[in-house]
């Protein structure tokens, strides 16, 4: 029996439409890895992520396991929040979402 290839997976599909001013809730699953990724990388408009910006209330929360788990929270989203946001782990596919920041 073959081995399932490492999959990548972000909760919500292709693209969220999230409120401004609440709370962006990104869920990156990894399942059938050998072993957790060491690193999840997630980037937004293919520039890594900065959790120590100016802007605050961004953070990253990873759970390593048989299937790991990293949550991206964006607190008090603004429009400068739409964009492309990715979620790479050292050990599998890249995986996408668009999200689209809506004014009220």
């Amino acid at each position: 029996m073959k081995a399932e290839e490492p999959n990548t997976t972000i909760m919500g599909g292709t693209d969220m439409h999230i409120n401004r001013g609440s709370t962006i809730n990104l869920t990156c699953i990894v399942e059938h890895s050998p072993e957790p990724p060491s690193n999840i990388l997630w980037t937004h408009n293919n520039q890594e992520i900065n959790y120590d910006s100016p802007r605050g209330g961004v953070s990253v929360i990873t759970e390593k396991g048989d299937v790991t788990v990293s949550y991206l929270l964006i607190q008090k989203a603004r429009a400068s929040d739409s964009g492309k946001y990715a979620c790479a782990p050292s050990n599998a596919i890249t995986q996408e979402i668009t999200v689209h920041v809506l004014n009220d």
